[in-house]
């Protein structure tokens, strides 16, 4: 059975400030970081993202984000091993276990990213696949590869090997103790306009070597946008996809996933979470030669918050966690309003137009009531709803009920059962109502 986890996953990813570059002290003092100021407020997930196993990543970044056909750790039989020059306990054949064993000793889990399909270096010379008398030239299919990244040949789907070799790699990641697989170039293999799943045999793999390890292991989907037409599949395979391409600090991408959002409200379930991207909050970008604080202005990001939360996303921060300032630490620790990404909670988008949008919530367990304003314009503006109009909310009482705006802990008097309030230029407003709700 597909893991099945009672909250979308929060957690850290080294992407947005590393890019292919992390190391592992650097890993470590963000778990650490972690472990003291987030882990309360329900963050726990580590993930190490992409080229971990790269040789000299980044060393040329001003030409290549991924050097083509560079040097990389690779054990006998086609699987990729960390880097030992900047995984240093990986040394030996140890791969990540010894990382691992750290997070899990600070009570968080551990995570990595990898590409679909196998290595071309492994197929070039014709590696034999753990446990067959298959080879890696076999199962590869030189006709899928990504547009971006130079490492990889898909796996051909139903011939023989091709599910072992997956059951080789994910049962070597349940050995070294990881918790979260990220894999890309397979939620939309966008090279591909003809094709944009081509890789969903992939997916398929990968489910099925998971549960074969007996290990609860998160199943991350990536790139975007996900197909809406195949939302049943990612549903029933995997349990986060990413709705978006990569999603950085601009307005517009902001705006623009609101309109995703809505498309893909209907499509999450307990274990499944369709993914808005991490949180470009904080530093970020040194990988990528732009070191830099986020572009967001506070309000942006009190309003991607607010979306990521009440739409159910899963919560990924990639910033360098010891660099937050203490403001960013505020916004992402706020208990009451992080809950929302619990399987309890339920988000509906109510309203949207060119000038804001409104989404309501509501606990399945607890009855609790929630509505958000979003502002989209450049300049504050009043919002307004009526709470006998909300669909989730029907068996409202009439007559005067309070709400507290959560992110300023104001308390708001409604007259005649209808919410106003003034919101920032993009910004937006988290209101809980507190009171004659039947």
């Amino acid at each position: 059975m597909k893991y099945v986890m009672d909250h979308a996953p929060m957690g850290w990813n080294s992407y947005d400030y590393y890019d292919t570059a992390v190391r592992e002290d650097r890993v470590k003092a963000n778990a650490d970081f972690m472990a003291a100021h987030m882990k309360k407020a329900g963050w726990e997930y580590i993930v190490v993202d992409i080229e971990w196993y790269a040789k000299g990543a980044g060393t040329m970044r001003e030409k290549h984000q991924y050097i083509p056909f560079g040097d990389m750790e690779i054990d006998e039989y086609g699987r990729l091993l960390p880097d030992v020059d900047r995984f240093p306990s990986s040394a030996g054949g140890k791969g990540f276990k010894v990382l691992a064993d750290y997070i899990h000793g600070l009570g968080l889990k551990f995570g990595i990213h990898i590409m679909r399909g196998i290595p071309r270096i492994a197929a070039h010379k014709h590696l034999p696949i753990w446990g067959t008398d298959v080879t890696a030239d076999e199962v590869a299919d030189p006709f899928s590869i990504c547009g971006w990244n130079p490492d990889m040949y898909g796996v051909k789907k139903g011939v023989k090997g091709a599910q072992a070799y997956y059951d080789s790699i994910v049962g070597l990641y349940a050995d070294w103790g990881v918790d979260f697989i990220k894999c890309d170039d397979i939620c939309n293999t966008n090279l591909y306009q003809n094709n944009r799943y081509s890789a969903a045999h992939e997916v398929e793999y990968l489910q099925r070597a998971i549960e074969k390890t007996g290990r609860d292991i998160v199943l991350s989907l990536s790139p975007g946008p996900a197909l809406l037409e195949k939302a049943w599949h990612y549903e029933k395979y995997a349990n986060m996809w990413r709705i978006t391409d990569d999603f950085w600090d601009n307005w517009d991408l902001l705006y623009a996933m609101f309109e995703q959002c809505e498309l893909w409200q209907m499509h999450g379930t307990e274990g499944s979470y369709p993914d808005c991207d991490m949180l470009p909050v904080g530093k970020i970008g040194k990988g990528f030669l732009q070191e830099r604080d986020t572009n967001f202005t506070k309000e942006e990001q009190i309003t991607m918050m607010t979306l990521w939360c009440i739409f159910g996303s899963p919560l990924m921060v990639g910033a360098e966690l010891t660099m937050l300032d203490e403001w960013t630490l505020w916004l992402l620790t706020r208990k009451e309003i992080v809950k929302l990404v619990s399987n309890e909670y339920i988000g509906r988008q109510y309203e949207r137009n060119m000038d804001y949008a409104i989404w309501s919530c509501v606990g399945k367990r607890t009855g609790e009531r929630y509505l958000a304003f979003f502002n989209f314009h450049n300049k504050e503006q009043s919002v307004a709803c009526s709470l006998d109009s909300v669909e989730q909310f029907a068996g409202c009482k009439k007559g005067a009920v309070r709400a507290k705006e959560l992110w300023s802990q104001r308390n708001i008097e409604i007259t005649e059962n209808v919410l106003v309030d003034t919101i920032a230029a993009h910004g937006a407003g988290l209101f809980m109502i507190e009171e004659d709700f039947q």
